[in-house]
């Protein structure tokens, strides 16, 4: 099954733009510096002669599109076990989690604690 991924089926695709593309829109500024190599961003502006703004909305529509190859992969019968799809589904959403509002990756000790603690700590009001 391993090959299968190797292939890189559409599920697999989208959850790789996803990371990608949620890091370079919350951390560029950070990236650029600390004098870290062009994102995303920067390569976007650059090709095409557009503003930041322009930029991130732009790549927030690819993440959308991801989100939706992802809604359709796990819809679609396939010949893969599911449990290999909930994988790479799951990896989108800690992706998705990590980068929501920060770089969660980077500032690791501060930025995914509130997450985490309303997922396993905070009691949940009945």
């Amino acid at each position: 099954m391993l090959d299968w991924v190797f292939t890189m089926p559409k599920i697999v695709k989208a959850s790789a733009i996803i990371c990608r593309l949620m890091d370079d829109i919350v951390g560029h500024k950070d990236e650029q510096e600390r004098g870290h190599v062009a994102s995303a961003i920067e390569c976007y502006m650059k090709q095409y002669g557009a503003s930041e703004k322009e930029v991130i909305e732009e790549l927030n529509k690819q993440v959308t599109d991801a989100w939706k190859d992802i809604n359709e992969e796990c819809l679609n019968p396939t010949p893969v076990p599911k449990p290999l799809i909930a994988r790479v589904l799951n990896y989108a959403r800690v992706m998705a989690v990590l980068y929501k509002d920060v770089d969660g990756y980077t500032n690791a000790p501060i930025a995914p604690k509130d997450s985490v603690a309303s997922l396993l700590v905070d009691p949940v009001p009945i």
